[in-house]
């Protein structure tokens, strides 16, 4: 058993998510590793052609309401005093991209096999398959 410092998980409160903060946060008390839990919104919609435009400010940062919403799912898979330290952030942008460039001097960086934009007959969603090929770090893919 090494001493490590951090350990990243993608966490977009699907069922592998969940699972996946729950075998990080394991291997980040194996390890003595902080356990920063990120998770990454993409902004998706356009506005129409001709329409009203969507603001710069509901573009540019996450509602308080999202960072709430991950603050709860550590609370419901952790517990309400986590078995190591759990630094959460939300942020914008495509989320393997996202968490390929947190990975840069991590220990390991920790996602589930599929989240929330997965089809059901894939065995690994688009963004485990890019960080798993891109991260600056060791990955594991949670099943």
């Amino acid at each position: 058993m090494s001493t490590w410092t951090t350990i990243v998980v993608g966490v977009d409160g699907s069922p592998g998510s969940r699972k996946a903060l729950t075998w990080a946060a394991a291997e980040a008390a194996d390890h003595g590793a902080e356990l920063l839990v990120l998770n990454v919104w993409e902004h998706t919609l356009l506005p129409p052609a001709g329409g009203p435009s969507v603001s710069e400010h509901a573009v540019a940062e996450p509602s308080q309401a999202t960072t709430e919403e991950l603050l709860q799912v550590i609370k419901e898979e952790l517990g309400e005093d986590p078995p190591v330290p759990v630094r959460a952030q939300v942020r914008q942008g495509r989320p393997a991209k996202v968490l390929i460039d947190e990975s840069e001097g991590k220990n390991l960086l920790v996602v589930g096999h599929r989240g929330h934009g997965g089809f059901a007959g894939l065995v690994l969603g688009s963004v485990s398959q890019h960080v798993a090929a891109y991260a600056k770090c060791p990955v594991t893919v949670v099943r």
